[in-house]
């Protein structure tokens, strides 16, 4: 084949977004910058204070506070080692002694993970490597000791040469990270904290769902467990859903008790799940053992029927929590806020106690929840922190937008203020001095870079939806009245340039 015809046949990749996530072009995105603009005025007016964490944070953090054997973290988080900058991640054959030892180093020095699995994999290494170093130099092409080169590629796999981070799956352990970190416990409590931003699970992708998705979500820290607390922050979250004018609100509460009550009623539904384990799937059966609250949450609808059946959290609370959920809802009542009682909403974890709460909106199918939330007081303390109140919530971006999309709350296609139509080179100087003018008062201009025919410009205004186009040629420049056409209606007047500020300021 001729080298012209190899050029021909080649063809650039073409390269699309990874699976599970997509692009937010315009006008797509200014729907999400209306939420998110939103969410930073009604959290605001709550006293809340945004907070920005990293995205990637130690696995650990989130094996501790989600849970190590949820799904989340044994199938769905995207980790990876962050192997260390004093290593070379490339080491040739014949540097492998000064790239060992010094992996000998740093293992001691505790900057690579300190495992027994390290230590055992760097002693074979070096081992295999002071066998084969003085033969190698002797015999560089043989293959007779091929066997010991494997078994030493095999370990140098291995090594865990840094620390294992993990891209965020949710924001609310690194918030109570920062809380501890940045010693905030110091500050007055509560500390209200709100973010916004990327989170990343790989999980199957479906309507609503991705492998990148968002979250807006909110966390009060420190302070007591007061009624009010919990009531105040469900308040908030239904006051950003009214503001976004979302349709089919849904709010469900219910109190899964905390480490004196909860405990007891968990062997209890345990005992009556074994009475009708045959009866259930195989992953109600696994949780009966290592989760009976999750058989709660099943969809199955062989199993509802089975469920209703079972003994109810409500019916078990010890004094203090029984007296604390019937505050909670006295107090949502003051607000004024409606809600709708559900035994079945729990939340798994030991950390998670009293209040929780689900809400659910219009457009998404049977997953139909757009935020999810819950007191969680002992979270701060298992991450290392002081014993701390805490509570929270996380909106499901995504799906707040579909549903928004889907009760046609769309933003419009975003159009122009002004488009200006100039011709001539003194117009011109005219146009870049009304483009900024007008950009300085608020407006959105479309300033052409170059100059275009009388009937092209108002086509391109039209396209772009411009509410009006500025004509300026030769006439408006020597006389100092320029033209403003209405695009709608195409009637069109004399303006000076102070009147046409002021003219656009009025409607």
């Amino acid at each position: 084949m001729s080298e012209g015809a190899a050029k021909k046949e080649e063809k650039p990749r073409k390269f699309q977004a990874i699976r599970g996530t997509r692009d937010l072009p315009p006008p797509a995105a200014a729907l999400w910058n209306r939420v998110e603009q939103t969410a930073h005025q009604v959290f605001g007016t709550f006293g809340f204070g945004e907070i920005r964490v990293p995205i990637f944070e130690a696995t650990d953090l989130f094996a501790r506070a989600v849970g190590g054997e949820t799904d989340i973290v044994s199938k769905e988080m995207y980790s990876f080692v962050d192997r260390s900058e004093k290593l070379d991640p490339n080491p040739k054959i014949g540097e492998l002694g000064g790239f060992l030892e010094k992996v000998r180093r740093l293992h001691e020095a505790e900057e690579i993970p300190k495992t027994p699995f390290n230590e055992l994999a760097i002693a074979e290494a070096q081992a295999l490597w002071k066998k084969l170093e003085p033969w190698l130099a002797e015999h560089p092409t043989s293959e007779s000791k091929k066997g010991d080169l494997d078994r030493l590629i095999v370990y140098l796999d291995a090594m865990q040469l840094g620390p294992m981070i993990s891209l965020r799956p949710e924001a609310t352990a690194s918030v109570c990270r920062a809380y501890i970190e940045h010693g905030m416990q110091q500050l007055p409590q509560p500390v209200k904290l709100y973010y916004m931003g990327p989170m990343f699970r790989r999980e199957r992708p479906q309507k609503g769902r991705y492998r990148q998705f968002y979250q807006i979500g909110a966390e009060v820290l420190g302070g007591t467990d007061a009624p009010a607390i919990d009531a105040e922050v469900i308040e908030m979250v239904m006051t950003f859903f009214e503001k976004l004018e979302l349709q089919g609100v849904q709010l469900d509460i219910n109190s899964i008790g905390d480490r004196n009550c909860r405990p007891k009623y968990v062997e209890l539904l345990r005992a009556e799940l074994q009475k009708v384990k045959d009866k259930l799937g195989p992953d109600s059966q696994r949780r009966i053992e290592t989760n009976p609250l999750r058989v709660l949450d099943s969809k199955l609808e062989n199993e509802q029927a089975i469920i209703e059946k079972l003994p109810r959290i409500g019916d078990h609370l010890c004094k203090d929590c029984a007296d604390h959920y019937a505050a909670v809802k006295r107090e949502l009542g003051l607000r004024g806020v409606s809600y709708r009682e559900n035994w079945r909403l729990v939340r798994g974890l030991d950390y998670y106690m009293r209040t929780t709460f689900e809400i659910t909106a219009k457009g998404l199918g049977s997953q139909n929840a757009v935020c999810g939330g819950g007191r969680y007081d002992g979270l701060v303390e298992l991450l290392g922190g002081p014993p701390t109140k805490g509570i929270g919530f996380a909106i499901g971006e995504d799906r707040l937008i579909l549903s928004l999309q889907e009760s046609g709350k769309a933003a419009a296609q975003q159009g122009r203020d002004v488009y200006i139509a100039w011709m001539g080179e003194k117009a011109y100087e005219d146009a870049i001095r009304a483009a900024k003018n007008l950009r300085n008062g608020g407006f959105s201009v479309e300033l052409p870079p170059v100059e275009q025919k009388f009937g092209k410009a108002l086509g391109q205004a039209d396209k772009l939806g411009a509410r009006f186009a500025l004509i300026l040629g030769d006439n408006e420049v020597a006389s100092g009245e320029w033209t403003l056409k209405t695009l709608a209606d195409g009637s069109q007047q004399k303006l000076t340039e102070p009147q046409l500020l002021n003219f656009l300021r009025k409607l």
